[in-house]
């Protein structure tokens, strides 16, 4: 079962491909993987029946995460219903679709990929994995629904259906968690068979009901079925007829033989259930377009079905299975049928249909097989089905049950209403009507046919064969107590008894309403529409996009200082709401580890207190560099080096980032907008730094367990062969991690290079790509010639770096050029040092690519964009590239080798001159994030720094002229 589960996804995924070759004969490929599930469902018929065919995976063994599938009495049936169904409607769909239709392929994989869903779902034993293809089946029913993607009613029915289907699906979650956690296991059966009691149980039942009454489109959330109608026919008599609406009767009949006489389950879906059917056929004879008339009749036997289901006892649990693959299979034929009379009249208004019964005779006689089923006419399926259901209703009203007796009451006035419009469904699509031009002659291919005549005589057959059928649902059944010793079985005669007699009252009156249509109809014109949940659903969705826009309009204001402080104000308010339930306090305060620390707080402090009230943005940022430098001093006071140099590098960096953008801002703090509230700033910032400091006492006196931290020591050298706690936990020990973060970098440095780089991310700088000659180096430093401004035109002064003479005279000096030129290839083998000794001694390759970022930083602001691309010949996007190739082919690698992802060896060798060497593989992945950190800082030069510059220019060329 899983295999074939895997199946339909891995052949949905391809079948786009394949399509653009064989064209509609993608369907029958797509066939073949549920048709191969049914026939394998088949075969295991006797093992499920007896007992249960039980498969799992070990999916992640150390968390226990398996995948567990089961095919018992009620996913067998459900089984053989969602796949036999789904190859035939496959098949359907070569005639169905044009053959120069569009999007044909895709369409073929979604549907193909929601049978696997629904496949899934009917055969999950765990309920989270019943819940995942449940989310599965509604996604892809709106993929099926919206197919039709350039018309409006399309997306507007696929958004509601997916909205009511989701919103049903998550409250289902909710009961799902609570019902694993009461009974202690997520095994679907082993909940059923515990059946706990409580008023939590209570609360999830009914809450796992509202995804069931929203799946199957029972009321309140009915109105969603008919206006999926805008799917193309096939899905309507897949997802909405057989498989998707199936799916909340099918857990009700799951869950009915354990909570059954759980508080509010009879309440809830027989009274539902009731009025779904008499709203559905009621609704279902005001329509004139033939599938509105076959979905509303599909709403209203939903609701028959779910009433049945839902009564709990032996009898009503046989009669509910055999009403559901009886609607099953007369519900999709008549679906498949109104499709063809669609390809072959243009139209499916009924009135607008005449003749069509005579042109088409074995068309006519397709469809009248299948409504005589369902209309309960002998000998079909949906007779002996609706036999039954009103003998199991009526023997368990005589033992007195309440809600049996208003079911049989209910399920009668809506069989009427289906014999009703039954009969007006044949009437209006094959009729010879008076005043309505006949439909032309023009006989369908037998394979377009084929499919609906298989699901109608399969109605009929398994009517007149209901004594075999008996076995194969009665096992399910059986799981359900007896409430008497005498049990009903399915046959198609049972003697004149009061079921038959109901039966007889329901055809009766069912064609008496419809040969008197025409008064039923002005009745029904009279009849003012009530307003209705359709209305109800509307009515939110403009409730919320009114409560959005209002709700945007407060509170976007465009202001950053009141996001912000309103964000903080959150914070304060939320952690100290935490913090008063805490009771754990330390019992001692110490101020201190090493006297140092208190005159670098000081000088914390004050820097902290200057930076907010600096007026100069310049003295802002250089000042609130000042308390990351203090911070790195605390880290080197606790003996963290490694720490220390990170974070001293990174404030540099950041520093340099500031400053490039504080060129484009105003020199002075208020210049444009000042600063006000300034009291109420104060108070936030003083709310906030104190909850930080309770938070950080809290946080250390809540530590009662031994840290894990102390065995990293061990770890990194056992583990990782490396002395560096720090470098070997980033790149060995928690190296997904630290994937994680290179991700995040590159997607900052992207976002960087978009908010600057107007056009094109490349910034046109000079590639030195290879040794500069003479000749080369004389036409590129006659192309750098500086930007003259009118107060250096005389001035002359030498080169020392390549690119030096494009800044403009007053902006370079001789001395910082004459510095950076002697030691930024010193500075570039210090940071290949750090990257290699990172691995024992501080360093490693986030320190090395920000020493590497520093020596480029150094060529920018000594010789500008031009001494960059000189120094930096790679594009950033290719540094930023290569590290993540890097670190991701160092957690691949191992897999080769049958080890686990990211699992690092090492070497040794005796070496001469260089004595004892050690490589650990982990290195490599350090490489990865070298590059990484070097390619972001380069981002933020070219862009901050190049482009800005560029842009300047440009403005200054424009001033000019």
């Amino acid at each position: 079962m899983l295999i074939l589960l895997a199946l339909f996804g891995v052949l949905a995924m391809f079948l786009p491909a394949i399509e653009r070759r064989i064209g509609l004969w993608v369907f029958v490929v797509a066939a073949l993987v549920p048709a191969a599930a049914f026939v394998h469902a088949a075969l295991n018929g006797p093992p499920a029946l007896a007992d249960a065919v039980v498969e799992r995976y070990e999916w992640v063994p150390q968390l226990g995460l398996t995948l567990d599938v089961r095919l018992d009495p009620l996913s067998w049936v459900m089984a053989l219903i969602v796949t036999g169904v789904g190859a035939l409607v496959l098949v359907y769909c070569t005639r169905y679709f044009a053959p120069d239709a569009h999007n044909v392929g895709r369409f073929a994989g979604v549907l193909l990929a929601f049978a696997g869903a629904m496949y899934g779902l009917v055969i999950a034993d765990d309920v989270f994995l019943l819940f995942i293809f449940w989310e599965a089946t509604t996604v892809f029913s709106y993929l099926l629904i919206a197919h039709h993607t350039s018309r409006r009613v399309s997306r507007g029915a696929a958004l509601q259906a997916l909205l009511v289907t989701t919103l049903g699906g998550l409250v289902m979650l909710v009961g799902l968690v609570l019902l694993a956690v009461e009974t202690g296991t997520s095994s679907l059966p082993a909940i059923i068979e515990a059946a706990p009691r409580g008023d939590l149980v209570t609360v999830a039942v009914l809450l796992v009901l509202v995804g069931a009454i929203s799946k199957s489109a029972i009321a309140p959330f009915h109105f969603w079925l008919p206006a999926a109608m805008a799917a193309p026919t096939p899905v309507s008599a897949y997802l909405h007829a057989a498989a998707m609406v199936k799916a909340g009767i099918y857990l009700v009949a799951r869950m009915a033989p354990g909570f059954a006489e759980v508080p509010g389950w009879h309440e809830v879906l027989v009274t539902l259930g009731v009025l779904t059917m008499l709203l559905g056929g009621y609704r279902s004879l005001r329509e004139s377009d033939l599938k509105l008339v076959l979905a509303y009749g599909t709403v209203g036997q939903l609701g028959f079905l779910m009433t049945v289901v839902s009564i709990g006892t032996r009898d009503a649990a046989l009669a509910g299975l055999a009403l559901l693959l009886a609607h099953a299979l007369f519900k999709s034929t008549l679906f498949l049928v109104v499709g063809i009379i669609d390809h072959r009249a243009g139209t499916r208004d009924l009135r607008k249909l005449s003749g069509l019964g005579r042109e088409e005779p074995a068309l006519a006689v397709i469809a009248v097989l299948a409504a005589a089923s369902m209309a309960g006419l002998p000998p079909t399926l949906g007779f002996v089905a609706k036999e039954a259901v009103f003998a199991s209703l009526l023997a368990d009203a005589a033992e007195g049950s309440l809600w049996s007796t208003a079911a049989i009451v209910g399920v009668v006035a809506g069989s009427v209403l289906t014999v009703a419009y039954t009969a007006r469904f044949v009437w209006g699509a094959f009729a010879l009507k008076q005043g309505v031009e006949p439909v032309r002659e023009d006989t369908e291919r037998w394979s377009f046919l084929a499919p609906p005549a298989l699901l109608a005589f399969s109605g009929l057959a398994l009517g007149l064969a209901a004594a075999a059928l008996d076995p194969l649902l009665a096992p399910h059944a059986d799981a359900v107590p007896a409430r008497t010793d005498e049990v009903a079985h399915l046959a198609l005669w049972h003697g004149w008894e009061p079921a038959l007699a109901l039966s007889g009252v329901t055809l009766i009156l069912g064609l008496a309403m419809f040969r008197f249509r025409d008064g039923v109809a002005s009745v029904q014109r009279r009849l003012s529409r009530p307003r209705g949940a359709v209305d109800a659903y509307w009515g939110t969705l403009r409730g919320v996009d009114v409560t959005a826009a209002r709700t945007t309009a407060f509170t976007q204001r465009g202001s950053l200082p009141l996001y912000l402080a309103i964000i903080l104000l959150v914070f304060v308010v939320a952690v100290s709401a935490a913090l008063s339930l805490n009771r754990s306090w330390p019992d001692a305060l110490v101020p201190w580890d090493h006297p140092g620390e208190g005159a670098v707080v000081v000088v914390m402090i004050v820097a902290a207190v200057a930076a907010a009230r600096a007026s100069k943005r310049f003295q802002a940022v250089v000042l609130v560099g000042v308390t990351g430098i203090g911070m790195a001093a605390l880290f080197g006071l606790h003996g963290a080096p490694d720490l220390a140099l990170t974070q001293a590098l990174v404030e540099i960096i950041t520093l340099v980032a500031f400053v490039l953008v504080l060129r484009r801002l105003p020199a002075r703090l208020g210049t444009k907008h000042g600063s006000t509230h300034r009291l109420g700033r104060a108070l936030i910032g003083a709310a906030v730094g104190l909850t930080m400091a309770v938070v950080a006492v809290v946080a250390v006196g809540v530590r009662t367990a031994e840290p894990i931290s102390i065995e990293f020591p061990r770890l990194a050298v056992d583990g990782g062969h490396g002395k560096n706690v720090v470098n070997v936990a980033l790149v060995d020990l928690r190296g997904w991690d630290t994937m994680g973060e290179l991700s995040v970098l590159i997607v900052a440095a992207t976002g960087v290079a978009s908010l600057i780089f107007i056009s094109s991310r490349n910034d046109e700088l000079p590639r030195a790509r290879r040794p500069v000659r003479a000749e080369g180096r004389r036409r590129l430093l006659e192309r750098l010639r500086p930007v003259r401004h009118p107060d250096d035109a005389d001035v002359d002064r030498g080169t020392w770096l390549l690119a030096g003479r494009a800044l403009a005279a007053r902006n370079r000096s001789i001395l910082l050029e004459v510095v950076v030129r002697l030691i930024f290839h010193s500075i570039i083998v210090v940071s290949v040092y750090l990257l290699f000794a990172g691995h024992n001694a501080p360093g490693g390759g986030f320190a090395g690519g920000l020493v590497a970022g520093l020596a480029l930083v150094a060529r920018y602001l000594a010789g500008g964009r031009y001494e960059l691309g000189a120094a930096a010949p790679l594009d950033a996007g290719t540094l930023l590239g290569s590290g993540l190739f890097f670190a991701v082919g160092t957690a691949l690698v191992p897999l080769f080798f049958g080890a686990d992802a990211l699992t690092s060896t090492w070497f040794e060798a005796e070496l001469p001159v260089l004595g004892h060497v050690e490589f650990v593989t982990s290195t490599l992945f350090d490489v990865g994030v070298y590059l990484v950190v070097i390619g972001l800082v380069l981002d933020v030069l070219r862009s901050l720094g190049g482009e800005v510059d560029r842009q300047q220019e440009d403005e200054l060329q424009e001033v000019r002229s």
